[in-house]
């Protein structure tokens, strides 16, 4: 209840003071459960994510210093997120997100948008993630305004969604599965964005 609280008063607001938010393929989205990506470039990305995929909730995967405090820990809770140590991530960290997805859930995980080594470990937790729960992934760009004050000059706003990857195969070794989807994941991102490129010229 929180949460779609929570999302009707940002969606207002960003509603009046925001530019036109465009979704590109949502007839992409599939039933939950799933594992949302998108290359994290800006919190305005996260919110906008969840308008794109309203009324489907998604479950936020944070790192665990925004869960400090009781009152910062019950506001993350509230709005879906659970903390991960993005720092040291280990076995530990795959246990809540595929919890969520047995349950029906849609979990969404945000590593940084460039190419290093650090953060294509980090999309490789999102494909691992989604091949033990056994679940599709879900890739998604951003593109608009990364600060406030970008956003009050009303740059036009788009979520882009891919094709779905698939990681049900069970006739080769988990390790070539993983390593073959994180880089599909990867050139998806690339090819989304270069779609947005062509289409705004």
């Amino acid at each position: 209840m929180f949460y779609k609280f929570a999302k009707t008063v940002v969606h207002v607001i960003l509603a009046i003071i925001g530019g036109r938010f465009q979704v590109q393929n949502k007839n992409k989205i599939p039933k939950a459960p799933f594992v949302v990506v998108s290359p994290h470039t800006t919190w305005i990305e996260i919110i906008y994510l969840g308008f794109a995929l309203y009324p489907t909730s998604i479950h936020y995967m944070a790192k665990q210093e925004l869960f400090k405090g009781r009152f910062l820990n019950w506001l993350m809770t509230h709005l879906n997120a659970f903390p991960v140590n993005r720092e040291k991530p280990g076995p530990s960290s795959l246990k809540a997100p595929i919890r969520l997805l047995k349950n029906g859930k849609v979990v969404g995980i945000f590593p940084s948008g460039t190419r290093n080594q650090s953060n294509i470990q980090l999309k490789r937790g999102a494909v691992t993630v989604a091949y033990k729960a056994g679940v599709p992934l879900l890739p998604a760009v951003y593109d608009g305004p990364k600060t406030i004050k970008e956003l009050l000059k009303r740059k036009k706003i788009i979520i882009r969604f891919g094709d779905l990857i698939h990681l049900n195969e069970s006739s080769r070794e988990q390790k070539d599965i993983l390593e073959e989807k994180s880089t599909e994941l990867l050139a998806t991102f690339d090819t989304l964005r270069q779609e947005i490129k062509t289409m705004k010229k």
